[in-house]
């Protein structure tokens, strides 16, 4: 048999359908009956920020299969392992089908209506609420909802309740990139596209790897062969295997690093001084703080050969169009903003922002962390306006048709500092939106404690999670596939969502809840004044947007759907081109003086500091077969057949010395807790006296080992320096997790 014959592949199909139980479909080739849809639906992947386009499969009220749409700008018809398994999502074990409530720790979660769940939580938080005052609840939301949902929760957390205190799990993955952004130029926004990877000359990632993290933007970087494509990145990552250059950094030390290329780069007469005297600020400041950091003390702090440095530089320097790209490396960091803001200043002196291939470019985390930064009122207000500034206040409160007063005039909490209001007892009603705080935060021991001590705990979410399982009352909500809306992806493109099947049970769309929810409060018709569905929520989004850096006042859900995503800013009669692909490109940022700022920045020790004890530094990430704490795709049985459990990288000196071999397990241990039964892999991806581990699993859950740092300007977590002792597992093969006393 031909290659040419095998079902969906060549054109062998008609003795496929002849043996019956297969036909041809117009998309998806020759098909299996029980999967071959009746329909297709166009929509958006609900998993990372690159946001591919996709055409889910629907057969009656059941998702049955999922193909890349080869008509989307991101993806061209390709996805990643998840997003090829992603409509099992759907119809998973573990779905939450019906409002729960509990009464007591350690009760049993007893099946309640919709009206008594709702009532339980407008109740509840307004007892709180009016016992306490205004910092008595919070809420942690997630980057998962669409846009329309973000927008009507904000309104209702912020206009309706009044809380001070809302934030989300955005904060732990890309809030230093946010701050970092708003210190270089005055604003938040990724100032360039995906085809700005096709276009560099040069490709520079910085704690980044793609190829795991954010796999379709990979074929971009490896379809650029004229670029020279720079990766620096402690590990020998999959994307670190495919370089021209790999910069294996010590951990904490990129500082160092970026501050030694930009005084070679000063050195070499780099520097475009034409571009940096008319449109940035602190050069000179910057060049007097660089003269500290010559090659030989970057080698030395770094652990890098000062030839692959020099290369390295040079090659960004000498570069016409220059791409630097950064993820979580970078942002999980007490000095991840700081990071972010010298990142910055090296496409500043050398003039790479503003045109095709050259940014300066923040890869987000989740589908639609882009559209709670743009839209959802938590760190700032909508159309990325400041809590702070009191004509941004007033200029919102027409918008929305309220008195002023009823705004809060600063941020407030921030995620971390939530939790530590919770443990001293100020935060007395929680409410989480799709996210799973015990898998996800570091110090797991110190967040359950804290999640234990609230009077209420109300979750809301698609999955019975470790969460869920904490939750005084239990909200069942839609999933991706099952509501409509739009997200927002890293390039700032619009793109839509669509329902393709109807929700389990009596689950809700997050969208309907919070407008229930409203309604049990008394406002909806004060919040969502005729608002229908999702669709009159991005109407009123985008008039609020109207004028701002984010503008999508020229976006409709038409324009999205014909151009096949839109990219903002998109100011009226913009959108029929797709929206503006680079921002910045006047030089005029949006500052006091109009300039950016170039940053002076100094590296700090790590504080979680290896010794006899603790030898080992910790580093954690993803691996590009789970999602985030597994809450879907643990569900997904060929994903969780491909990386059931976690495990520990060790490099192949350390383990010889420790006497571990492949597949052996190892106990491991932090000043905060320890692991035991965890699964051996020896590899000299890891450097000696350095170890990894995935964060997405519960079972082992890296958290418990895992340092409560945090940036003390974005306040995202430091996941990435904890100090630990490996040695051989003291128990069975089953996992075993405790909290430590031991300092």
């Amino acid at each position: 048999m031909s290659w040419r014959d095998v079902p969906g592949v060549g054109t062998g199909h008609e003795r496929w359908t002849e043996r019956g139980g297969y036909s041809s479909d117009d998309r998806g080739g020759v098909m299996n009956d029980t999967r071959r849809p009746d329909r297709w639906i166009r929509t958006t992947c609900g998993y990372c920020s690159v946001g591919c386009g996709m055409l889910l499969g629907a057969k009656g009220n059941r998702a049955v299969a999922v193909m890349g749409d080869p008509d989307h700008p991101v993806n061209a018809g390709r996805l990643c392992p998840k997003g090829l398994s992603e409509h099992h999502t759907i119809a998973a074990e573990g779905r939450l089908t019906v409002p729960l409530a509990r009464h007591g720790p350690g009760a049993a979660a007893r099946r309640v209506g919709w009206d008594e769940a709702l009532a339980a939580v407008a109740g509840g938080f307004r007892r709180i609420l009016a016992e306490n005052g205004p910092d008595s609840v919070a809420v942690l939301s997630t980057g998962q909802l669409v846009t329309e949902e973000f927008y009507a929760l904000g309104k209702l957390v912020r206009a309706g309740l009044g809380l001070r205190h809302y934030d989300g799990n955005t904060t732990l993955c890309m809030s230093s990139a946010v701050a970092g952004y708003k210190r270089s130029f005055g604003s938040d926004g990724p100032p360039g596209s995906y085809a700005d990877l096709e276009q560099a000359d040069c490709i520079l990632l910085v704690g980044a790897n793609l190829a795991d993290n954010h796999p379709l933007l990979a074929p971009r970087v490896l379809d650029n062969e004229a670029a020279t494509v720079i990766v620096v990145d402690p590990r020998v990552t999959k994307t670190a295997m495919v370089a021209d250059i790999h910069l294996p950094v010590r951990p904490r030390s990129d500082i160092v690093l970026l501050n030694g290329m930009i005084r070679l780069l000063m050195e070499e007469g780099l520097v475009d001084t034409a571009y940096v005297v008319a449109h940035t600020e602190g050069f000179e400041e910057l060049a007097a703080h660089v003269a500290d950091y010559p090659v030989e003390r970057v080698v030395a702090e770094c652990g890098i050969d000062a030839e692959l440095f020099r290369r390295a530089t040079l090659a960004f320097g000498r570069a016409e169009r220059g791409f630097v790209g950064w993820t979580m490396g970078v942002n999980h960091s007490v000095q991840g903003t700081e990071t972010v803001t010298l990142l910055n200043t090296l496409c500043l002196i050398t003039g790479n922002i503003g045109r095709a291939g050259a940014a300066p470019f923040s890869i987000t985390g989740q589908c639609n962390a882009m559209g709670t930064r743009e839209a959802g009122a938590a760190a700032s207000l909508p159309g990325y306006r400041a809590w702070d500034s009191a004509a941004d206040r007033a200029e919102v409160a027409a918008l929305w048709n309220i008195p002023v007063e009823r705004l809060p005039d600063a941020r407030g909490r921030a995620y971390p500092d939530i939790v530590d209001g919770v443990l001293d007892g100020t935060i007395k009603g929680l409410w989480i939106i799709a996210t799973n705080p015990p898998v996800s935060f570091p110090h797991r021991g110190r967040l359950e404690r804290a999640l234990s001590s609230l009077e209420l705990l109300v979750v809301q979410d698609g999955f019975e999670t470790p969460t869920t399982a904490l939750a005084g009352v239990v909200l069942p909500a839609a999933i991706w596939g099952e509501k409509d809306g739009t997200y927002t992806n890293s390039e700032r493109r619009v793109s839509r969502v669509r329902k393709a099947v109807d929700p389990p049970g009596e689950a809700r769309s997050d969208f309907d809840i919070f407008l229930a929810l409203a309604d049990e409060l008394g406002l909806r018709d004060e919040l969502y004044p005729g608002w229908k569905g999702p669709e009159d929520a991005f109407r009123e989004w985008a008039r609020v947007s109207a004028g701002r850096l984010c503008d999508y006042s020229g976006i409709t859900w038409e324009a999205v759907d014909a151009a096949g995503g839109v990219q903002w800013p998109c100011p009226p009669g913009t959108a029929a081109r797709g929206g503006t692909p680079s921002l910045y490109a006047d030089g005029v940022f949006p500052t006091a003086s109009g300039r950016a700022r170039l940053w002076c920045v100094s590296p700090e020790p790590v504080s979680d500091k290896v010794n006899d004890r603790f030898p080992f530094l910790l580093n954690t990430g993803r691996t590009v077969e789970h999602w985030h704490t597994r809450t879907k795709t643990g569900r997904v049985a060929i994903l969780e057949s491909l990386a059931p459990e976690g495990w520990v990288e060790l490099n192949p000196a350390d383990a010889a010395r420790l006497g571990l071999g492949a597949d052996d397990r190892a106990r491991i241990e932090s000043r905060r807790g320890h692991l035991d039964g965890v699964p051996v892999r020896i590899t000299a991806t890891v450097r000696p006296g350095e170890v990894f581990m995935p964060f997405h699993y519960d079972e082992l859950c890296v958290n418990r080992l895992t340092i409560d740092e945090f940036d003390p300007i974005s306040r995202e977590p430091n996941y990435k320096q904890s100090a630990v002792h490996i040695e051989r597992s003291r128990s069975a093969r089953a996992p075993v997790a405790v909290p430590s006393t031991r300092r």
